[in-house]
């Protein structure tokens, strides 16, 4: 997940939704009331053991077996009917294929309610590979320095499979829900774009964990495109006869350096318009005596208007086609460029009276903790839920300086989340 970059403390007022339970099921075989007048509370202790198993065990994305096997194992153990338990086959749509699809485990309601879905994403980044979670005061970071934690996100599988389980084993009162940890979400969002809706119930209000704290309730994202650049150049001999070639990485420098001068490069600010572009990845040439004959690069355009991620292609696709015409050889041909896009995810903004937004404001209220709606400039699994009809809130669970070998977990955020689920779970706000 990437960072937030605006928040906004919530403003109050506007519908409240209903969080009273209602029409109990009677002998339901997974009701036993014995929540406080303070709401239910998970074990904690237990929570944190479970997370610190989970963020040891390797799962990069496309690669998420056995991370999805260890939190079905737990849902077993803890009294889950086996055919509660399924996978989709998100992972076949995938471009990166992958061994595995989406885990999903529905329960059906003890009491009449709109379907619920908690989830957060199975998948680590390439750094974590090789962690060894340590408790380190209120924190956990990997006791191998060369690894980053891991907690992005598997303190968010954690903090739903705490949920999960303590509803089967404590047999607490539940509208139906669905516990959904999707794959490959560093990836591209894959696993929550090509999810089988048929799966998951039909459920009506949807909340994710991922990066950040508790109180962190993020209602919108940005879109983004992705482009891969194909640029041919003429190979030549670059001692001998060097006018003879046009050099493929000459292209792509001219190409950027004109981007990064026209304020199109990185944070693009242009009038009232914002948005972001980056060239990421660059293969090109195999010897220092050839000049380049071919060039790829890898970059991406975000922004929350679609229409100005619009204008960030065309910005970024002239200036690459400049640069092809303004170089040539002796002979007086040009390079060519070909650029492919598509789009990863778009942007979308839940309303501060959305039902699942004031449900979470809710559940924080009685915690004692106030919500700061946030609008994210990175891509969340909730972008592709929420544009398939499912709205969808993200809220953090702890995790710090993701994706760097600086990654922390903080364990009284992390406790919290576990707390606000299990509430968001059961439809208890205290």
């Amino acid at each position: 997940m990437n960072p937030t970059t605006q928040k906004a403390k919530r403003a109050r007022g506007g519908k409240r939704a209903a969080t009273a339970k209602v029409n109990i099921i009677k002998n339901h075989p997974l009701m036993i009331a014995d929540a406080d007048s303070g709401g239910y509370e998970p074990d904690l202790d237990a929570a944190l053991a479970r997370v610190l198993r989970l963020m040891a065990i390797r799962g990069l994305s496309g690669e998420e077996t056995e991370i999805a096997a260890a939190v079905k194992q737990e849902l077993l153990e803890a009294g889950a009917p086996p055919d509660s338990i399924t996978h989709d086959r998100a992972h076949l749509h995938s471009p990166i294929g992958g061994k595995v699809g989406n885990l999903i485990c529905k329960l059906p309601g003890t009491f009449k309610a709109p379907r619920r879905l908690l989830m957060a994403h199975l998948d680590t980044v390439p750094i974590c590979a090789g962690t060894k979670p340590l408790v380190d005061g209120d924190y956990v970071r990997s006791a191998n320095p060369a690894t980053g934690l891991g907690a992005d996100d598997r303190a968010g599988v954690a903090t739903v499979l705490t949920a999960a389980i303590e509803i089967i084993k404590r047999r607490l009162p539940h509208p139906p829900l669905t516990f959904f940890w999707p794959v490959q979400e560093e990836v591209g969002l894959f696993g929550a774009r090509h999810a089988e809706l048929k799966h998951l119930g039909g459920p009506k209000l949807a909340f994710n964990w991922d990066g950040g704290t508790p109180e962190k309730v993020t209602i919108g994202a940005t879109g983004a495109y992705r482009l891969e650049i194909k640029i041919a150049g003429i190979p030549a001999h670059a001692g001998v006869c060097p006018e003879n070639g046009v050099s493929a990485i000459a292209i792509a420098s001219l190409a950027i350096a004109d981007l990064t001068r026209g304020g199109w490069h990185g944070l693009v600010l242009k009038g009232k318009n914002r948005g972001t572009t980056n060239i990421g990845v660059i293969n090109a040439g195999n010897a220092t005596n050839v000049v380049t004959e071919s060039a790829t690069l890898r970059a991406e355009a975000r922004s929350h208007d679609p229409a100005f991620r619009e204008r960030l292609l065309q910005e970024i696709t002239r200036a690459f086609e400049r640069a092809a015409k303004e170089l040539k050889n002796a002979q007086g041909k040009r390079g060519s460029v070909e650029i492919t896009s598509r789009l990863d995810y778009e942007s979308f903004h839940l309303d501060d009276d959305e039902e699942c937004v004031q449900v979470v404001d809710d559940v924080l209220d009685s915690l004692g903790i106030t919500p700061l709606h946030a609008v994210s400039n990175g891509g969340l699994d909730a972008n592709w839920m929420s544009a398939r009809g499912i709205p969808t809130v993200t809220l953090g669970c702890g995790q710090m300086n993701v994706h760097t070998t600086e990654e922390r977990m903080h364990i009284p955020a992390f406790q919290t989340a576990c707390r606000v689920a299990l509430r968001l779970a059961t439809g208890e706000s205290g």
